[in-house]
């Protein structure tokens, strides 16, 4: 073959090359172009729902967030919280970091086919911030030991507050913040299956003259009257009763039934103790009070009944009221045991 024949061969067999490189070339412009509109639809979804994706390389511990900012969760930038496994576990809430680290290292270890909690963690301003975080383990090494695990955590502190709202609502008088009726109901039915000596008071309370103050001064008044009188019932309340043993059941608790009407379930039955009760509080009421620039006048008409485990709570509350209404009838602002 001549060498003219040789050098043309050789020309087009680079010519060749040289189009199959901008084939390839092209291809991956366009793979790339793809993966990074597909990486921005993912982005803008997993944005759109709050839920972030992480990776953490285990070995090392190193974090990567592939959607947010790392610390964007908890306000910190990356200056300020290292992207790495110690910066995680040292923001969970200290009431949820030692269940939540062997939630996660149970999987890691290959004792839970995943990594699953919904715990809070710690804002840089403080607040606490609830999180549902999963994860499972992607790779493992060539003696099967774990080396990455990704998964994904969703902001959903808005959802626990609302839940926890809801909660409220079904416990709570939603102008005191006392209990309501049905969570009284329900912690004088739990104190008679937890105690087998389920022995107390139900005081009952209705204020002397509180509708012609509302009439008189305006509802709102009014509502900040009654809010006023259930403050400083829990506070008595708590004087009286509470011990610094915060593990222990709850020794009294305090409702507001609707209207004027306060009721305190005690597990108590100390008469002597109940009567330092009603006369503080009676004390506590004897001359006018000052609220929001004016002086009024109220009285308390405090009915009592003692009870044991063989009693149902409708009856007790019921000689409760009627020992109130005894009063009210004769003179108010006292005490009267049923």
């Amino acid at each position: 073959m001549a060498q003219q024949d040789i050098i043309t061969q050789l020309q087009l067999e680079l010519e060749r090359h040289k189009q199959t490189i901008k084939q390839l070339e092209n291809e991956n412009n366009r793979l790339t172009l793809l993966n990074k509109r597909v990486n921005e639809q993912l982005n803008a979804t997993l944005d759109g729902t709050g839920l972030c994706l992480w990776e953490q390389h285990i070995p090392s511990g190193n974090l990567t967030i592939f959607n947010q900012q790392w610390g964007h969760l908890l306000g910190f930038t990356r200056e300020e919280l290292p992207a790495h496994i110690s910066s995680w576990k040292n923001n969970l809430h200290p009431e949820d970091k030692d269940w939540v680290i062997q939630a996660f290292e149970s999987h890691v270890a290959g004792n839970a086919e995943i990594y699953q909690a919904v715990h809070r963690m710690v804002h840089k301003d403080g607040t606490v911030a609830w999180v549902s975080d999963r994860g499972r383990i992607i790779e493992y090494g060539i003696n099967g030991e774990p080396l990455r695990i990704m998964g994904t955590h969703i902001d959903v502190t808005q959802e626990k507050r609302y839940e926890q709202d809801l909660a409220k609502l079904a416990h709570r008088d939603p102008l005191t913040n006392l209990l309501n009726r049905n969570a009284l109901i329900a912690a004088f039915e739990q104190g008679k299956s937890t105690h087998s000596t389920h022995q107390g008071a139900l005081c009952f309370i209705d204020l002397d003259g509180f509708k012609i103050i509302n009439d008189h001064l305006g509802h709102r008044y009014g509502d900040s009257l009654l809010i006023h009188i259930a403050n400083d019932i829990a506070q008595i309340c708590d004087q009286l009763f509470s011990t610094p043993d915060t593990t222990q059941t709850p020794r009294h608790h305090v409702a507001r039934f609707g209207g004027d009407e306060f009721v305190i379930l005690a597990h108590c039955n100390d008469v002597e103790r109940l009567t330092t009760l009603a006369k503080t509080l009676l004390s506590h009421y004897q001359h006018p009070i000052e609220l929001e620039g004016e002086s009024i006048k109220v009285g308390l008409s405090i009915g009592i009944s003692l009870f044991d485990e063989l009693d149902e709570f409708t009856n007790v509350c019921e000689q409760a009221d009627k020992a109130m209404y005894s009063i009210k009838k004769h003179g108010k602002h006292n005490f009267l045991f049923w």
